[in-house]
Order: structure tokens, then C-alpha cells, then sequence
């Protein structure tokens, strides 16, 4: 079958998917993209091809119609290379709110696909997970990828989850898989054609505040001002989407590296791993530091109230990114300084 060339990025129209997508089609892969929209736009593909001069195969479906997916790998399997799984809804307070919602989309979504790969011998995937696994109230930061994991609500419990049902497949089931665990990926491609731009209120800080910015809401609303950092206010670690979309093509190429090809030009991999690698920069900033950021940036005012804490958050959550760096070659390149004047320019469009 020699190497395959199609990677498929499920809801590859979103924020990181889009912008990893980019990544991989420019250095000459074929991109085929599961989406169902529920927070992400058609438009997408467009911005895609004005990037990278290619559109993406594009199927609109839910993950949770088993039927639908294992169509789409009849078509391409025998292709497919690698698998990135970005799907999940990921508001916290949400998946506080109705559990039930989080476990039915974010697990089973990843049970289906884990099903269809599995029937069609596509073994390969790097799932996006988070930092947020890790047992924050216990733990000093930054954390490492062996410090102990525990969730304070169902959206992280789902990352970790998943986390454990791609161990049991590449233990059981042959497969290879890398979880990358990141936080905060912010900002936009350097075309300024993809930027995170959710359908509903944003979930993330940067985009609410920059919504802010922009008069198209009223206020930002800060979760409580009395935790145990210097402000008050939380304190997360920030990095620029496009390093992200990076760390996932080196996360594939270390995949890739693992694949031999024998004398009948027949690929076959080597033994099955399972990886997990904290994906950050060691820029943290309180939520306070980030609004005074923005408003020094766009030279506007960010109207704020201090409200009850979110269930669910902690102070503080970093991690150590050394791993990536041994494991896969990879560090951030971005800077604070290139989020900001990506800020600005979004506020001037």
C-alpha cells in the first residue's frame, strides 16, 4: 500500500482545527475534514484555500452517527494516515450543568471513532487533550506529563477519559497514539483569514475580551478576584494557535518516523506508543494582566464585574513543555508580542 497521505482532522472547520489543517496541506498532505458546525462555520474551507491554494474534502456529520462516519472511511481509509481528533464541546460551566451532555457527545463521539478507525486498520491518531487533567489543587506548577491527574468537572473528566480509552487501544488494539495536552492556544494565522470565531458567546478569554473591545458585548465578566495568586484572579498559561497546529505536525512526524517500509514497498509500524506531551510556553498571565493587555493594545476600554466563582476553575494551571521539546523537537516560537499585534489588527478589520 506504500504511505498514506490523507490526514482526517475531525472538526477540522474549528478554531485549532482549521489552523492545524493549514499546517498539514501545506506541507503537501491531503486533508479530509469531519465536521457537524455546531460551532464552526462552512466559511472555513474558503479561508483554507486562500492559505493554501487547496480546499479540504469536507464532510458535514455528527460523530455520534456511526453509519455516517464509517462512510466516509469506505472512501478513504486505505489513505488515511493519521487521525487528529479535535471534536468536543468544551465550556466548563456547561458540562457543570448537564454532565450527562458532555459525557453523550465527548466520549461517545470518541467511542465511534475509535470503532470505525479500528474496522478499517486506520491506527494512528493524536487526540487534543488539556492541561487542566492534572490535580491542580494538590500539585505545585508547572506540571509534568508523569504528576497526578484529577478533574473538578466533566469537561476535564471527559479529556481524561478519552486519554485512558487511547491507552487501552494501543495496549489492546495496536494502535499508536499521542495526547497533547495544552490550555489556552490563542489568536490567529498569520493571513488573518482563520481566527477564533465561535457561533455562540465565547468560551475562551481573549476572544470575549477582544468581543469587548469591539462593543459587540458589554462587559467581561472575571469569576471572583480572591484566589491565591498575585491579583486575585486566575492564572493560565498562553500559546499562539499556529504553535499549536505546529506541535501537531511534529507529534505526526514522530508518528510517521515509527513507520518502516519493507522490501514489497509494504508499510508496516513498529511496536504500538502511547504519548503524552504538555504543549505550552511558559507565558502565563493572570486574567487581569491579560485584560490590561487588551486594553493597552487596542487603546479601548475593557468594562469588567468581579462575579461568584465558576464552578469548576482553579487558581492556577501551568505545565512543563520539556518533554515536547526532547520528544518531539518541538518548542513555541510565537511570542506575547505577535498575540497582541494580532489583537490589534482584528480590531482594526
Amino acid at each position: 500500500m506504500g504511505q498514506r497521505k490523507k490526514i482526517l482532522i475531525t472538526w477540522g472547520l474549528g478554531y485549532i482545527g482549521s489552523h492545524t489543517a493549514t499546517v498539514f496541506i501545506e506541507a503537501g498532505y491531503d486533508v479530509i475534514i469531519v465536521d457537524n458546525l455546531s460551532n464552526s462555520h462552512e466559511s472555513s474551507l474558503e479561508a483554507i484555500k486562500k492559505i493554501t491554494w487547496k480546499t479540504p474534502k469536507f464532510y458535514e456529520l455528527d460523530l455520534r452517527n456511526y453509519w455516517d462516519l464509517d462512510t466516509v472511511f469506505e472512501k478513504h481509509a486505505k489513505d488515511i494516515a493519521l487521525v487528529i481528533h479535535f471534536a468536543a464541546k468544551k465550556a466548563v460551566w456547561e458540562s457543570c450543568q448537564d454532565p450527562f451532555l458532555y459525557y453523550d457527545h465527548n466520549i461517545f463521539w470518541t467511542m465511534n471513532l475509535l470503532k470505525v478507525m479500528n474496522k478499517h486498520w486506520v491506527n494512528q491518531i493524536i487526540f487534543s487533550s488539556s492541561a487542566t487533567v492534572y490535580d491542580a489543587e494538590n500539585l505545585l506548577p508547572p506540571f509534568s506529563e508523569t504528576d497526578k491527574t484529577k478533574t473538578t468537572n466533566p469537561y476535564w473528566t471527559t479529556k481524561l477519559v478519552i486519554e485512558n480509552l487511547l491507552r487501552d487501544m494501543v495496549m489492546h488494539k495496536w494502535f499508536s497514539a499521542i495526547a497533547l495536552r495544552y490550555f489556552n492556544p490563542i489568536w490567529a494565522h498569520s493571513s488573518h483569514l482563520l481566527w477564533e470565531n465561535p457561533k455562540w458567546v465565547p468560551t475562551n478569554l481573549l476572544p470575549f475580551l477582544l468581543k469587548v473591545a469591539k462593543w459587540e458585548i458589554e462587559k467581561l465578566s472575571i469569576f471572583w478576584n480572591d484566589y491565591d495568586t498575585e491579583d486575585g484572579t486566575c492564572i493560565r498559561d498562553y500559546i499562539h494557535v499556529m504553535d499549536v497546529a505546529d506541535a501537531h505536525f511534529s507529534a505526526a512526524k514522530y508518528l510517521f518516523d515509527r513507520i518502516e517500509i519493507n522490501e514489497t514497498s509494504e508499510a508496516y509500524k513498529a511496536d504500538p506508543t502511547f504519548e503524552i506531551c504538555n504543549i505550552w510556553t511558559w507565558y502565563w498571565k493572570s486574567v487581569l494582566e491579560m485584560v490590561d493587555i487588551v486594553k493597552t493594545v487596542t487603546d479601548k476600554e475593557i468594562p469588567y464585574e468581579i462575579v461568584e466563582r465558576r464552578a469548576g476553575d482553579v487558581a492556577v494551571s501551568l505545565a512543563n513543555p520539556i518533554k515536547a521539546k526532547q520528544l518531539l523537537d518541538r518548542e513555541s516560537k510565537r511570542t506575547v508580542v505577535q498575540w497582541v499585534e494580532d489583537a490589534r489588527l482584528y480590531i482594526n478589520k
